[in-house]
């Protein structure tokens, strides 16, 4: 078989790959890059079009549901369009992180009622039991300083308002996510340390996070630390 042939036949290996990460990790510029690189379709969080998240930044405690509600109802809609589809697609960010980190640390800080908290699990729950995981997830982890470096880089004017204690709990929920969908999840991952590779700017980084990719793809699990 020719090289390109074979590549091609891997590259169906997969229909739906998710990046995960805390604000800042990288999550929509290496979505941009792998869907370049593999012709991936690329389905990004909504950020510009959400209705809610110049408000939520200025007053979480106020918009916290609406916020959790409205990206809920979209990466299920996201769901839905990749299973329709006929073709890989990769998404930034998975519907796991709502549930998991971002709604429960709004909670647990005081920044979402228990009423609403409630609300909202029992409305994943229900959704959760039509979603299966995507076949690969990059988890993209990061420290402090670094999040806050990058988001400052990109110069979103409503995450000027975001708290150093607000990310730190996030970071701490998504190592303790991580670990136990590696065990609970019928689908593959890959750790990315975002410290120490610097994919946006360094193609030898990027490269290096495609042939761990590329290692997924063929049956192997490997972890990039």
């Amino acid at each position: 078989m020719a090289a390109k042939e074979k590549e091609s036949q891997d590259q169906r290996d997969f229909t739906h790959v998710a990046i995960a990460g805390n604000i800042g990790a990288g999550k929509t510029t290496l979505t941009e890059l792998l869907s370049k690189h593999y012709g991936w379709e690329a389905h990004f969080e909504e950020v510009d079009d959400n209705p809610y998240i110049d408000d939520f930044y200025k007053d979480m405690r106020m918009w916290s549901f609406h916020m959790q509600i409205f990206f809920l109802k979209k990466r299920f809609q996201q769901i839905i369009k990749i299973r329709e589809e006929k073709k890989t697609v990769i998404q930034d960010r998975t519907i796991y992180e709502d549930a998991y980190i971002f709604a429960p640390n709004l909670h647990t800080m005081g920044l979402m009622s228990k009423r609403d908290f409630d609300n909202y699990l029992s409305l994943f729950e229900t959704i959760e039991r039509f979603v299966t995981p995507p076949d690969l997830l990059i988890y993209l982890k990061a420290s402090i300083p670094t999040l806050v470096n990058q988001i400052q880089r990109r110069g979103r004017e409503f995450e000027d308002s975001l708290r150093l204690d607000y990310l730190k709990k996030l970071n701490e929920r998504y190592e303790a996510w991580i670990k136990d969908y590696k065990t609970s999840k019928n689908s593959k991952v890959l750790i990315v340390d975002v410290d120490r590779y610097n994919f946006a700017d360094n193609p030898e980084d990027l490269g290096t996070i495609i042939n761990k990719i590329n290692v997924e793809r063929l049956g192997l699990f490997n972890i990039i630390s």
